[in-house]
């Protein structure tokens, strides 16, 4: 049986060279990164194919050889593959589940903690020699989290994590997802207009779709509070960047903790970067070291299961 595996952009993953991908069968071929030439080059006489967040389109997939049989998308989000054409080319797609729970999930409370406790500024304060919050009583605001309401947009496996962390913060909690369960445990599943009205904090945790891109934008952000903090941990395109920087800008909403954007890196000339009540940082939710060993060790079940003619984890 053909066992050989390419992993086509390692680097994605492995840029601190900590990782083993040798574990993923008896034959595996590893590549820091690929262009789309290199990549129908390198994916010849190959079984499976690993990829991380590279556009797998309907042209790209028309290339790819017959050998191809399992592409592994080595992370939980695969809308960069096009399921219908990897469906038309015989090519079956698996993912990454719930591998980065945890950490992403503590990535969104830590934003909330910070935004809470003006941390980010005061960090400024002291990088520019300013020690009043010290000499003098201190001069930031800093609040309690606790009875506060926060917002999950998506209870999936990571939205439900944060909730468990907010409930031990004994923060009030409201859900909005397309399949609504039964209130109770302290959580309440309401509308999206409602959570967006009540909530001091706001959360996404919802796939990247037709239906969800741009869901933060101009019109949903003046139903929010004005002291309305918006944390995105999930896919960047859920936000319309600039309706959120012009809002920002003019402080009809207190703040937002981005670890994802709809463009990354952000442009060089990016308000994100210099905008005071912005927390950005760079896509490191499940960039954990113990994360991503997690990450190659469900890869290399995939692959498995896979070559046993047992696939798991499929999505296409």
């Amino acid at each position: 049986m053909n066992e050989r595996v390419v992993v086509v952009n390692a680097g994605k993953m492995n840029y601190d060279h900590l990782l083993d991908f040798s574990v993923l069968s008896n034959d595996v071929q590893v590549y820091d990164d690929s262009t789309n030439a290199e990549l129908i080059e390198r994916i010849q006489g190959a079984a499976v194919v690993v990829t991380k967040e590279i556009p797998v389109g309907a042209e790209l997939l028309s290339q790819f050889p017959e050998s191809v049989k399992l592409i592994v998308e080595a992370g939980t989000g695969y809308n960069n593959i096009d399921l219908d054409a990897a469906r038309a080319k015989g090519i079956t797609v698996c993912n990454i589940p719930a591998y980065s729970t945890e950490r992403v999930a503590h990535t969104a409370v830590m934003m909330l903690l910070n935004f809470a406790s003006t941390m980010q500024q005061q960090i400024g304060m002291l990088a520019k020699g300013d020690r009043t919050n010290f000499t003098k009583h201190l001069q930031v605001p800093h609040t309690e989290v606790n009875g506060k309401t926060l917002g999950i947009i998506g209870a999936g496996h990571i939205g439900m994590a944060v909730v468990k962390v907010a409930k031990a913060l004994d923060m009030n909690v409201l859900i909005h997802t397309r399949t609504p369960k039964e209130d109770g445990d302290g959580i309440r599943y309401v509308s999206l207009d409602e959570l967006l009205a009540q909530s001091d904090y706001i959360s996404l945790h919802c796939p990247l779709n037709d239906k969800t891109k741009h869901l933060i934008n101009k019109d949903t952000i003046a139903k929010m509070k004005p002291n309305a903090v918006i944390i995105n941990t999930g896919r960047g395109a859920l936000i319309n960047e600039a309706d959120l920087c012009e809002a920002l800008a003019a402080k009809r909403i207190h703040g937002a903790g981005l670890d994802v954007q709809e463009v990354e890196p952000p442009a060089e000339d990016s308000s994100l970067y210099t905008l005071d009540n912005v927390i950005i940082t760079p896509h490191m939710g499940w960039k954990g070291l113990e994360t991503r060993q997690r990450l190659v060790g469900i890869i290399r079940d995939n692959v498995q299961a896979f070559l046993k003619g047992k696939p798991i984890n499929v999505v296409s």
